[in-house]
This record gives C-alpha cells, structure tokens and sequence, in this order.
C-alpha cells in the first residue's frame, strides 16, 4: 500500500484477539484510514503487530502514535501461567487472602469450589507492624525484621513479591519502608505495593488485586519492555501507550507498573468507539454487541456515557478472583467465531465455551482444524463468502467444514448438514442474546429503547437475529466493524483512575481535608499524564464520591462538581446521590443518612478523534453479484444480492434479503429489513420485528 511521504503523522493502533490480530490507521492529513488483519501469533504475541504493519505496508518513521492492546495480562491470569508470587502483610492477617469473601454464589452446587489463592499459604508471611483506621502508628515497623522475610522470599524462589499492609490506604509509610528494602535485597524480583495499586478499604479485595498485578506482572512488564525495545531497533521516534480496561490509554511505564489495568485492554476500544460514533449520529442510548474468533461481548452506553465498573472477577463471580480496578462493564460469553460444536452425553447439540482459536481454527481455514465451529456454520449456510473472506486473502473451504459437519455432528443427530449448521447458529445467537439481556434485562433496562452496535468479524452476520430476538428496532454496522476495537483506541484519551478511602457521614464530612486529598490525587493525575507526553491544555479532571445510605454494604458512584467542593455544598451532593438512587434502584430514601466512602479522580488527557469523511458518488454498481444463502429456512436457500460496501453511497437504501460484504465482515440482513447509509458510511439498519 503506497501511501507517499507520511514523515510520522500516522495514528496507529493494534488490537490482538484470541484469533486475529487488528491494525487501523489514520492519516490526519488526508482524512484516510487503513487497516490490516492477521491471524494471533500465540507463541509469539508481539509479532502481531509487526505481522499487521507489514501487510499495512507502514514503516515505523511513519507512525506518530501506536496505540497497543493486548490480551496478554488476562491470558496469564486465566491460564495460570503467571509468577510465582509471596505476598507479605501485616501480623494476624496471614489468612485473609486464603479465606476472602464466605459468601456462597452457587449455594446447591455441591462441586463448588472457591479460587485458589495465587500466592500460596507458605509463600505468605507476616511483619509485625500495625496502623488504625485513621492511620495511627499502633506497631512501628522494624526493617530488620523486613529483611528477614526478604531471605525467606529469596529461599522461596519467587518472581514477584506483592505487600499488603493494614490499612495502609490510609497511610502508606510502612508500605513504602518494606517496599524500599525488598527492592534493595531482592533485585530482579518484580514488587507491588498495595497502596500503588489501590488506595481503598476492603483488605481481601485489595490484597487479591495486588498479588493480581504482582502474578502477572514480570511476563506483562517484559513484554511491554521487548515491543517498546523492537520499535527502537526498527527506528520508531513516535509515542507508544497501551490501552487500559478502563477505556483510556497510558505510558508504557505505567503499564509496567499496573499490568493489571491491562485486563480487559482489547474489547474496551470497541465500546468508547461505539460511544463517539453515536454521538456523531446523534444516537445516545447504545448496545454494543462484539463478536470475534473466540467470544462475544457486549456493554451498555446510556446518554453517551459508558459504563465504567470499579471492580471485577478475573475468572467468574463465583469462582475467580476480585479486581478493585476501574472497567468498561462488559458481559461475555463463550460463543464467536472459532466457537466448537459438539455432541453431549445425552445426545443433544451444544456450542462452546471451547475454541478453536487461530491454531488450529475453524476447519474451513485449512489449518488443521477438526472440530465444526460457528464459522464453518456460517461458511456452509452461504453466509459468510468461502472465496471473499478477507477481501480474498484467506479463502475458506466449504467443502471441508462440510465434511467436518457431517462426520462429527450429523451422523449423531440424524439431521443433514445445513440443518445442523443453521442449529449451531440458531445456539450461537440464543447464547449472545443472553449477553445483551445481561447488560440490558436484568439491569432494568429495557433494550427496545436502545440501538444495537455490531462490531468484530462475527459481529454483523449475527446482529440482526439477536435485534430480532430482542426487540431491538434499529442496528447501527460502523465502518471497520472487524476492526472496531483497534478503532477505538485511536479514540480514546489518556486515562487515569485515582481512588482513597475517605469513610464518615457525608454531613460530618471536612470539606477542607477533602479539597487536600483531592489536590494530592489531581497532582498524581498529573504526573501519570505527563509520563504519557500529554501537554497541559489537554489534562483536564474529574471527580467523584462513593456514597451509600447508613446501614447499606455497597455504594453508588456520583460525579461532584469543583464548585461544591470549594463551597461545601453536601446538599447538592446529596440530592444527586439520592436522584441516581431513585433512577437506578426505583426508590430513595432522603430522610435517611447518607455516608461518604471513598474519593475518586481521573485525570484525563484529551487526543485528537479520529474522523470518517463524507462518502462520495460511486461510479460502479455497488451489487457485484448473488449468493444462494440458507436464511430462516435451513431446506431452501435464498438467492441474495451481493454487495460491496465500499461502492454503496451516502442515502441509498436496500431491503432484505441481502448481503453487504468488506474486506473482514459480512452483514447478513433478512426479508423487511430495511438499510440506510449514512453520510459517513455508516449502515443504518432498521430491523424487521416479528
């Protein structure tokens, strides 16, 4: 791809997935954006990125930003690969970790069992050292007795060392003592202080994130390290940021730091994505719906606002580990693209949560695989092009994934190939229209009154029978669905979540004392956003309380306002806390007292946004064909149009059943439903309701 003298005005980023590994970049001169796509490199994640640049043809001197997200840290965690971890902490609290939260998520499973601890019990050891709640000296901490437990953690043989000292949100002092002689005594050996991570009450959750980050964070750290030494060696002079689970971006440094804010870095582009494209359409209430290789994720956007959880399970609820890290809210389910088909004891049909990834992949991909998987569904049905995969690049065998459906499946179910194959996908959409219900249904929200946003290769094949079985009136497929994440992080602006207990009544509370734990946050903001290269005119901050009525457990997340704070206006604060309570609970209670937990800021660094420019008129006919597609019925196909996107035209409309094809999706759209193309190329589609 020839793109002239560019002379590092690129704006690149890279998204790696469980299958494909996804480029897009943007030339703010011209208004262009290119993209590439390669299968996930697993033994190797890194050579993605070089594996997109090259088939880009863009060379480092080109790029100004390259934007990385990655599933590295959340593969470590998941597989259990990470470092061998000690964990230290303050005398008597040894067990904490071991036996966290004795809630019971799945009370009649006599199977159950609770996660097991990442630094094991013989790996923990206490110091004597104690502060109270209000950060009161109570045992002072002695170094030797520190440096006595570094030769226990040197004799262990561990990697990484997590600390986790009571109440040190309050006061980090001791924290920062034992840190200083465990990183003198033990070089080489990653260390995470608790109070560099999160400065926020709750000892277990707090502990199980620090030993998160110390786990993964030798293997995240080097390979963060060996991607920025590479774009050295290859002449890169641009800035590098990787992409956070909160929806922004930050310096390599921090990433190194904070592995473990680099969780859920890849499918969070898509949603802040989402939310600017619905803006510029003037669609403010969204479901994103993201299907890749090897899942389907989905999230919801009220009002233009994403929705950004402070905590998570790395695993599951019921059985993974808690994260007390800001993340874009995000439900997933075990069904893309790669998805494995297969037979129970019982005799009956099931999908998932198995995949078969990019090595080997689905059988239709010639590479090994055996196992019948959505895509090959699709492939047999005539709904995704055997020869037009990829722009023709990856030609798929549908003769093969044929084959592969009859041997494994048919012969069991007695039933012919297409009617197996339109089972699989019949479960495959049944299975994401849970994941929509879980960000919508059972949140109170009620997904009618929301626009459904498609995005990943699996994503627009798929979306319109999900909106069908939801309800949902309109589909909105962006340009670069495919790449839809990627896209996203050029989108996204350097972020930086800050957090500290501050528990009193709020009517009590010092306005003053708030004003200084705030200016200490906003000055940390500062220095994390300069580390990121952000000027000042960009920085900008935001604040937030977490309150609750006395007597509750947990807490609502409310934005306060500069103004309040410099004039102490608790009433305001408060008649906003209890309007979010109505709102999101269907009742308050204003006569009840109201507690102030914890402080919250982000500081923000504002990027440039990328964007589309107006289509203009084609010369060609945008129909280049038609296919024989299995659609609701899998005895008699449907002779469908064929089209390409990039020949379709600002205005033009189109009516099921058809197919609209680009280089790394296909929308499939049935009988009455009903297409518009945006000025920008944006398909507009509305959904046919039964």
């Amino acid at each position: 791809m020839n793109k002239g003298n560019l002379g590092g005005c690129l704006s690149v980023a890279v998204d790696i997935g469980g299958t494909f590994t996804d480029l897009v970049a943007f030339d703010p001169r011209t208004s262009k954006v290119f993209q590439s796509k390669s299968l996930t490199t697993h033994h190797e994640l890194s050579q993605g990125v070089w594996d997109c640049l090259h088939k880009a043809s863009i060379e480092h001197p080109d790029i100004e930003t390259l934007v990385h997200g990655s599933t590295i840290a959340i593969n470590i965690a998941i597989e259990e690969k990470g470092a061998k971890t000690a964990l230290v902490v303050s005398k008597g609290t040894r067990d904490v970790y071991k036996i966290g939260r004795q809630n019971r998520p799945e009370a009649y499973n006599f199977s159950f069992r609770r996660p097991e601890p990442l630094a094991a019990r013989s790996s923990t050891f206490e110091v004597n050292e104690r502060l109270s709640a209000s950060g009161e000296v109570l045992s002072p901490l002695d170094p030797a007795e520190v440096e006595a437990v570094a030769e226990k953690i040197r004799e262990t043989g561990a990697e990484s060392v997590a600390v986790c000292f009571l109440h040190s949100y309050v006061d980090p002092r001791h924290e920062i003592e034992a840190g200083n002689i465990l990183r003198r005594l033990l070089p080489g050996v990653y260390v995470s202080l608790s109070h560099e991570i999160v400065r926020e009450y709750r000892e277990y959750e707090r502990t199980s994130t620090t030993v998160m980050n110390a786990y993964v964070g030798p293997k995240t750290s080097e390979y963060v390290a060996r991607i920025e030494q590479r774009l050295d060696e290859d002449g890169f002079g641009g800035r590098f940021l990787v992409m956070q689970s909160s929806g922004g971006v930050m310096s390599p440094g921090q990433a190194k730091k904070l592995p473990v804010a680099m969780m859920e870095s890849g499918p969070v582009g898509g949603v802040i994505a989402a939310a600017e494209i619905g803006r510029r359409l003037g669609i403010d209430d969204l479901i994103t719906f993201d299907m890749g290789g090897t899942t389907a994720k989905t999230s919801l956007i009220q009002k233009g606002v994403v929705s950004v959880a402070q905590g998570y399970h790395i695993g599951s609820y019921a059985s993974g580990h808690p994260v007390m890290f800001p993340v874009v809210d995000i439900v997933e389910v075990g069904a893309g693209g790669g998805s494995i088909a297969w037979i129970d004891e019982v005799g009956a049909l099931k999908l998932g949560p198995q995949s078969a990834g990019s090595a080997p992949g689905p059988i239709s991909y010639g590479r090994g695989g055996t196992e019948p998987t959505v895509t090959d569904a699709n492939v047999v049905l005539g709904r995704i092009g055997a020869k037009s995969f990829l722009g023709g690049d990856m030609p798929l065998d549908e003769e093969a994934a044929r084959r592969g459906i009859a041997e494994r499946l048919c012969l069991s179910l007695g039933m012919g190939v297409t009617e197996v194959a339109h089972g699989i996908i019949r479960i495959a959409v049944a299975k994401m229209a849970l994941a929509v219900r879980g960000v919508s249904v059972q949140r109170g929200y009620d997904p009618r009154d929301f626009a459904l946003v498609a995005m990943g290769g699996g994503g627009p094949p798929h979306v319109i029978e999900i909106a069908r079985d939801l309800g949902i009136p309109k589909v909105i497929i962006p340009n670069l669905p495919a790449h839809f994440s990627a896209l996203g992080m050029l989108m996204s602006d350097v972020r930086h979540d800050f957090v500290r207990t501050y528990y009193r009544p709020l009517a009590d509370s010092d306005f003053a004392a708030i004003r200084a734990i705030y200016t200490e946050l906003g000055e940390a903001g500062a220095v994390a956003l300069a580390e990121a290269g952000v000027e000042p005119a960009q920085r900008s901050f935001e604040y937030f309380m977490d309150l609750r009525y006395t007597g509750q457990e947990f807490h609502l997340q409310i934005p306060v306002f500069e103004e309040e704070l410099t004039s102490g206006d608790g009433a305001a604060i408060a008649d906003r806390f209890n309007e979010t309570h109505q709102r999101r609970f269907g009742h308050s209670a204003p006569e009840e007292g109201i507690e102030l937990v914890n402080l919250r800021l982000t500081s923000r660094g504002e990027r440039a946004k990328i964007g589309f420019p107006r289509l203009g008129r084609t010369v060609s006919d945008a129909q280049i064909g038609t296919r024989p597609i299995f659609l609701a019925d899998a005895s008699r196909p449907v002779d469908c149009p064929v089209y390409r996107r990039d020949l379709l035209e600002p205005g033009m409309t189109l009516r099921g059943p058809c197919v609209i094809e680009e280089y790394a999706s296909t929308t499939l759209l049935f009988e009455g439903d009903r297409v518009t193309i945006a000025d920008t190329g944006e398909i507009i589609v509305d959904v046919m309701q039964p």
